[in-house]
């Protein structure tokens, strides 16, 4: 795949951002275009490996067919890159921006050198689709008379939406947002996943294919269970895992403390009311939200990907200071003896946002090891500042972490916004009590890996909601392994292909 001696020749070069103090002027994307000849020649980097580890259980869930379109951009046929691309994945534009690309921590040629830039080919690959025009509407050539209702229009609920329709049933995905696309819309920044220019431009085509999109339609709220199971065949939920991870420590209460994903959410919705042009073009310090930034001494409680883009989203707002607390160590450089290849190298990595507030404020961001123990009331119920220790953590005789506090380091850290970034814990009880679901240990709706069935007849579980939090990559391929056992319920067989790594 490739060339054969390309890995050897060539040296890794992703494609470039804009410099980190140009992209903090605006809410665009800030992947800088590449000449055709940069991705062929990255392609060529592809081995022929014999056993492509990055369609492995370490690499993408989806079963991409990561050699064969990188060997197709190589030889610039990026029609058929695209073909292939498809077979596997519904939607590249999304996974080629945001996911974290585990394909590219379990590619062979990272045993020794810098892996391919698969997630860059990937991404480049699905633009230039769109582009020449090749990606059209395909709705089904006829209806089979099932109804389906997806609930939840993230990545898992439009895989599987996408997929049921093809084979001709008729799908309906309820949102209770205002805009359909779940996290993808409003749980990760404009900057790393246009909502217009991307989302919408998916949505776009979905709807030509047929498939109706329900807003404003909470289930279990303002959209009654017993309809929804009455007048449809089959029901998926793929409502995510939207229950935050809390921090109850004293002073939780002061106002000023904020999770997360609400600081995102307003804002995403903030900077869409707005309609500014999606190049960024009218600049960032406009945008308004509710819980905002400007100003202000603001520190990230947590790390990973929405601690980043807590970050990267506040230092646009023009705030006056940012830290970053991280509970654990700082990762090592390289791989650990105990994370070998093909794993997922739990290394330091310095992300679009951590640039950014590096760019601004002369540091990176983070404080590894610290341990927070209360927020700081400002006299006037406010939040004022964080209470903090630092933490040793230390392997105990079974092998596993251990954390102490270290006497004498105890440390306040000035704040008047704190956003909380610590994960999430499962889906919201209310859909699952009133539809009676089963919840396994972690209080996700139980249902069988590899066939999705919930404790309800007709009812499935996919995404989040069923695995707990995950990547995209995986919500993909929960969608797409749910829709073919629905639609096996349906019809007593199927088409559908199945991800071989559907266990899970």
């Amino acid at each position: 795949m490739g060339k054969d001696t390309g890995f050897k020749e060539y040296a890794r070069a992703a494609v470039p951002y804009q410099d980190p103090l140009i992209r903090l002027s605006h809410y665009g994307e800030f992947l800088q275009p590449v000449p055709e000849e940069h991705l062929a020649t990255q392609g060529a980097r592809c081995m022929d490996c014999g056993v492509p580890f990055c369609q492995s259980h370490d690499g993408c869930p989806i079963d991409n067919l990561i050699p064969e379109w990188n060997d197709l951009v190589y030889q610039g046929r990026w029609r058929e890159a695209l073909r292939r691309l498809e077979q596997t994945n519904n939607f590249p534009e999304f996974t080629g921006r945001v996911c974290p690309a585990p394909c590219e921590g379990a590619c062979v040629l990272g045993i020794t050198d810098p892996a391919v830039t698969i997630k860059n080919i990937e991404n480049a690959i699905v633009d230039r689709g769109f582009e020449e025009g090749w990606i059209v509407p395909r709705p089904p050539a006829k209806r089979t008379g099932r109804k389906v209702a997806v609930v939840g229009s993230g990545p898992a609920g439009l895989a599987a939406a996408a997929q049921l329709n093809s084979v001709g049933h008729s799908v309906t995905v309820f949102e209770r947002e205002d805009r359909i696309g779940g996290l993808l819309m409003y749980g990760i920044p404009n900057m790393k996943l246009d909502k217009r220019l991307v989302v919408d431009r998916r949505i776009d085509l979905m709807r030509a294919e047929g498939i109706e999109f329900v807003t404003g339609a909470h289930v279990g709220v303002n959209v009654d269970v017993g309809d929804l199971r009455r007048d449809h065949d089959a029901i998926l939920l793929a409502c995510g895992a939207t229950r935050p991870r809390d921090l109850p420590i004293p002073g939780r209460e002061l106002s000023g403390v904020h999770f997360a994903m609400d600081f995102l959410t307003e804002h995403t919705r903030a900077l869409l009311d707005a309609d500014l042009p999606s190049d960024g073009g009218e600049g960032a310090q406009p945008i308004v939200a509710p819980i905002h930034a400007e100003g202000r001494n603001v520190i990230v409680i947590g790390g990973g990907d929405t601690g980043a883009d807590c970050i990267a989203t506040a230092v646009r707002h023009g705030c006056a200071s940012l830290v970053n607390f991280e509970l654990l160590d700082r990762p090592p450089d390289d791989r650990a003896p105990d994370n070998p290849w093909p794993e997922w190298p739990r290394i330091f990595r310095v992300e679009y946002a951590h640039a950014e507030a590096a760019a601004r404020f002369g540091a990176d961001p983070r404080v590894f090891s610290v341990l927070s123990k209360r927020f700081v009331d400002d006299g006037a119920g406010g939040v004022a500042g964080i209470e903090t220790v630092r933490v040793a953590w230390q392997r105990d005789s079974a092998g596993r972490f251990t954390m102490e506090e270290v006497p004498g380091t105890e440390e306040i850290f000035e704040a008047d916004l704190v956003l909380l970034a610590m994960g999430f814990l499962g889906p919201e009880v209310t859909l699952g009590e009133q539809l009676g679901l089963a919840t396994d240990e972690r209080s996700n709706f139980a249902a069988d890996p590899g066939r999705y069935a919930t404790s309800v007849e007709g009812v499935f579980a996919a995404g989040d909601c069923r695995r707990g939090q995950s990547l995209i990559v995986w919500a993909i391929n929960e969608g797409r392994g749910a829709a073919a056992r629905i639609d096996e319920y349906l019809t007593g067989a199927t088409e559908l292909p199945l991800p071989s790594d559907s266990t899970s």
